[in-house]
């Protein structure tokens, strides 16, 4: 099994949802429960793979690519087909995979106007293929094919099924991405062309587009170049992430996104970003990271503070929601910006966490919206009286989403704010303390704003328009079996967070040793 692990398990990962999409492109729309079928058997293959890669993989020597492929893919320009997994890709990559058939499970009986099943389940499998295949890819030609997939499928899911706006979302989504997609891109190629050459089988030497070459090929960059190509890479990855100023695209997008899509947006499409820093930036131009790191650490309070104060200016369930992620992310992107072992673990552990949380937030938000046809806040309410499932399970994930302690979203947020205290290299300090304090508000202002939308939707009396209505329910089957895991996960990594920690920590630890910039 290890040895058709190591040959075939990525690609298997990577390629079986394609394969499931084509299967289901030749079988007519009509037959609308074959394509759900179809679908959830494709995503429950692809999460068998990855309880296979989970299970073999040698934990103890995280910080070794493993289950590597390596072959020739376009040679015209020296690109290859490259992957390979550590203890920084596997949690990402096991939350796709859990996220995905949960997701489809979740839409059996919850599918948007227009009603295409087709369609539908296609598109949330081709965005699994970019997805894992963002996360396993070790080329960055490859890396940049992977990261650009997604953004058709999540186009459409939005500009199709969404809200009112969904044109506007869709259209500002895919601009804001293409943009950053695009200094990425010359980004990678400046690295190319500048970076020495290195060895290549038959002889000769060549540029590289190899992620673990470019870390030594990439050390004979000049200082000024460097800062350039670290700064198209930041626009790229900040863009996604999304970081203060380059958030706008997000609340559209998602508050006119259908409930799966939001899901999937926050759960996993924006830890690309994130990943793209820990995964390339980082690593390759050290250096340079060190010069932006006090930038990146101030755009990450700011935008821990504005997106809670915008938070609490909301009117709209969801897009409540959505500037909420631009508040956790900045968490994620000040444990980051310390350069240190400390804060990227807490980076890693504040994706997977924000992942969980944020994911089921929207999934409720979602199902609020199909029974009372409004997310207003203001017209909402007595969910506990009308819903008390839904509004405990509500609650749980606010609780999780502040920070409370014994649940996940307090590894994601504590650890980052206290990397901050003593930050890696040369970085002042002084300055990163200030940063900590700032940080530490924010969690101050995310419970107000997630007790304040929780007072007002699940306490008091239902409202008369909907006190009477029967199309207002509790929690479904199919919304248990979609849900449940992801709280069961909250809890587990809560009061068990060196299951996580355990994992990254290695590849986290060699990753900075090799930077040389100290922890």
């Amino acid at each position: 099994m290890k040895d058709f692990l190591n040959s075939w398990g990525l690609s298997l990962a990577i390629f079986v949802p394609l394969v499931g999409a084509v299967v289901m492109l030749v079988i007519p729309k009509a037959k609308e429960q074959l394509h759900k079928v179809i679908a959830l058997a494709t995503s429950l293959v692809v999460a068998l793979v990855g309880v296979l890669l989970l299970a073999n993989f040698a934990y103890d020597d995280g910080k070794t690519l493993q289950f590597v492929v390596n072959k020739s893919w376009i040679p015209f320009i020296n690109a290859r087909y490259e992957l390979g997994i550590d203890g920084i890709s596997l949690p990402m990559i096991a939350l796709t995979m859990l996220v995905v058939p949960l997701c489809i499970i979740y839409s059996w009986n919850h599918f948007p106007e227009p009603k295409n099943p087709k369609a539908f389940l296609i598109l949330i499998l081709i965005l699994e293929t970019g997805m894992i295949g963002t996360f396993c890819a070790q080329d960055l030609i490859l890396f940049f094919v992977f990261f650009e997939v997604v953004l058709l499928p999540m186009y459409f899911m939005i500009g199709v099924w969404g809200g009112e706006k969904r044109r506007y979302a869709a259209m500002k989504f895919f601009l804001y991405t293409l943009f950053g997609s695009a200094l990425m891109i010359v980004s990678f190629m400046a690295l190319y062309f500048l970076s020495d050459k290195v060895p290549v089988a038959g002889g000769g030497f060549a540029h590289t587009w190899s992620m673990q070459e470019l870390p030594v090929a990439a050390a004979g960059i000049s200082t000024t170049a460097a800062l350039w190509i670290f700064g198209g890479m930041f626009m790229g990855f900040g863009i996604k992430v999304p970081m203060f100023p380059f958030h706008t695209w997000l609340p559209d997008a998602h508050t006119q996104a259908p409930t799966v899509g939001s899901v999937i947006l926050a759960a996993v499409l924006l830890k690309l970003g994130t990943y793209g820093f820990v995964r390339i930036a980082l690593p390759i131009l050290p250096h340079a990271a060190e010069k932006w790191a006090p930038f990146i650490g101030l755009l990450a309070v700011i935008g821990i503070v504005y997106g809670a104060l915008c938070c609490l200016a909301q009117t709209d369930m969801k897009r409540l929601i959505a500037f909420s992620s631009v508040a956790h992310m900045g968490f994620v992107m000040l444990g980051i910006a310390t350069l240190t072992d400390f804060g990227i673990n807490a980076a890693i552990f504040g994706m997977v966490a924000h992942g969980l949380i944020t994911g089921m937030l929207f999934f409720v938000a979602g199902s609020a919206k199909e029974r009372f046809h409004t997310l207003d806040i203001a017209r909402l309410g007595g969910m506990l009286k009308q819903m008390p499932r839904m509004g405990w399970i509500l609650g749980f994930s606010a609780m999780a989403s502040l920070g409370l302690p014994g649940l996940a979203g307090f590894w994601g947020e504590f650890p980052a704010i206290l990397s901050a205290y003593n930050p890696g290299g040369n970085l002042n300090a002084g300055l990163f303390r200030v940063y900590m304090v700032v940080a530490a508000l924010g969690t101050v202002l995310a419970a107000a704003y997630l007790l304040w939308l929780y007072q007002r939707v699940a306490f008091g009396t239902p409202k008369e328009e909907f006190a009477h209505d029967p199309h207002v329910h509790d929690v479904t089957f199919t919304e248990y079996v979609a849900w449940v895991p992801m709280l069961v996960l909250i809890v587990v990594l809560g009061f068990f967070p060196n299951i996580l920690f355990h994992v990254t920590n290695p590849a986290v630890t060699h990753m900075v040793s090799a930077m040389g910039l100290g922890s």
